[in-house]
């Protein structure tokens, strides 16, 4: 990791420049996938399977038969862990759930918003080196608790066809019935479109690699909504000499083996935390089965020494982290002065890796500064917001005149006269 001791504020902005990610490139070829998923299905969607997976699928869908036999090879400790982070990740959404607002906003005139499911969404599990059982549970347990009609799971397969137990059997666990073998682009084409096999979604949510998150900026445009713009990876610690450099370097590596485009950022005004995390980190590094992966992601990723807790937490809320982990003395006042992160950790004992799995907090988060505007995945990502409003008689009266000077001073004519046939009949 590049070390940076005390940078003027005018070089921050450098400082916290992500990995280049612009996606421009693969938009081309992109959009010539999807225009064939569009045009073609099912027959493209398998012929793509086959092009980038290996597998040359006689069915999209996941057989019954096939999820029944993925959930006896999860081992029972597994099953345990998966059913309590899922019930962790149900009470935590569930409290989310908002009441019908009813407002008489002034005698007879009644508004009123009501949350309603979207219907139908798509809800893509990567796999490759990493298959992310742990993605079911984010996106599929507030699906289920917003009441949406359909869920389509999409997850890439292996050569072979086989896709990985535990999606499958998370899967089956939260009730999803319509998991299919399909991957990458084809699959963001298929859900947004629509084939002979997969219903066509109103909204797509989950990660992906450089090629899903552009199909879905693309698809996007007109087809169907996302979730959130989504790039690589990234966490932030901010650290003072309470920390322990162990438990730092293990958040920042956690991160960084997820690939070689994450960035992992230490925030510190301890001096000498900055060699003892750099220590740790060579230590731990070597003994992690992924640490080329996460060795190269060390090299996108910076040590910032600054002089006091002000300046650390003027250059987070600039960062706007993915999560942030906050080991410091006074670990609640500052993490009350955040406003730009999608996930913070608060305190030693809490790795970033629990919000991942198992805390109940949703694991998909903005990236890229996205958190200054957007907010991770929560149960408002799964439901339309409908106002309703009733005007009784007296109600129109007592707000009818406004309505007409406004409607007459912007020369909305039509709009007055609405107003005015009403008042005009309640005169007789």
């Amino acid at each position: 990791m590049q070390v940076y001791e005390y940078p003027e504020k005018s070089e921050w902005a450098k400082l916290l420049q992500r990995p280049e990610n612009d996606l421009s490139n693969l938009f081309d070829t992109v959009q010539n996938i999807l225009n064939d998923i569009k045009a073609n299905g099912d027959a493209a969607a398998k012929a793509y399977s086959e092009k980038f997976d290996g597998f040359a699928a006689q069915q999209l869908k996941v057989s019954k038969e096939e999820m029944d036999e993925a959930c006896l090879q999860v081992p029972s400790v597994l099953k345990e862990a998966i059913y309590k982070a899922k019930l962790n990740v149900e009470n935590f959404h569930e409290a989310q759930l908002s009441p019908v607002k009813v407002v008489e906003t002034m005698p007879g005139v009644i508004c009123k918003q009501k949350s309603v499911a979207i219907e139908k969404v798509g809800l893509y599990i990567p796999g490759g080196t990493a298959p992310l059982f742990s993605t079911v549970l984010m996106l599929a347990v507030p699906a289920v608790i917003a009441g949406c009609k359909e869920i389509v799971l999409c997850t890439p397969p292996d050569k072979d066809g086989n896709i990985n137990p535990a999606i499958l059997y998370t899967a089956s666990l939260i009730g999803i019935k319509n998991v299919f073998k399909l991957g990458g682009v084809q699959a963001i084409g298929a859900m947004a479109y629509g084939t002979e096999s997969i219903v066509k979604v109103d909204k797509i949510f989950g990660p992906g690699n450089s090629y899903v998150t552009a199909a879905k900026q693309i698809v996007s445009l007109k087809d169907v909504a996302i979730d959130m713009p989504a790039g690589p990876s990234e966490v932030e610690v901010m650290a003072d000499e309470s920390a322990n450099p162990a438990f730092i370097a293990s958040d920042l590596l956690s991160q960084a083996e997820h690939g070689v485009d994450s960035q992992v950022i230490l925030v510190t005004n301890s001096k000498d935390l900055v060699s003892e995390v750099q220590q740790e980190l060579a230590v731990q590094l070597d003994a992690l089965p992924r640490k080329e992966i996460a060795a190269k992601a060390l090299e996108n990723s910076r040590i910032i020494l600054l002089k006091d807790d002000q300046e650390m937490i003027e250059m987070t809320n600039d960062y706007a982290p993915e999560h942030l982990i906050i080991a410091m003395r006074d670990e609640d006042e500052i993490a009350d002065k955040i406003i730009n992160a999608g996930s913070v950790f608060v305190g030693n004992y809490t790795p970033e890796s629990a919000g991942d799995y198992a805390s109940g907090t949703n694991h998909t988060l903005p990236t890229h500064g996205y958190a200054r505007a957007y907010s991770g995945v929560n149960m408002d990502s799964y439901m339309k917001k409908i106002t309703f409003q009733k005007i009784t008689p007296q109600g129109l009266k007592n707000i009818g005149p406004s309505i007409e000077v406004m409607a007459a001073t912007e020369q909305l004519e039509a709009h007055k006269n609405a107003v005015t046939i009403r008042l005009n009949s309640l005169k007789k």
